[in-house]
């Protein structure tokens, strides 16, 4: 699970880097396994906090053209 006190860019970049590890395809398969359910985590917190800021932003422009 992420921590929600992490910041978005970091854990956009430690999805990065699991990417490119499991993409060099080195990793044995059970830290590969850990590694996708880590990576799966952090695409999830990823994708709500940019879905929570593209809702802020979103009601921000509505009030302001009121």
């Amino acid at each position: 699970m992420v921590k929600k006190e992490k910041k978005f860019e970091e854990a956009m970049s430690e999805l990065e880097q699991i990417v490119q590890q499991l993409e060099r395809g080195d990793v044995p398969l059970d830290e590969a396994i850990a590694k996708f359910q880590e990576g799966m985590a952090l695409s999830q917190y990823c994708n709500e906090t940019l879905t929570k800021a593209e809702e802020t932003v979103s009601k921000m422009i509505v009030v302001k053209e009121d």
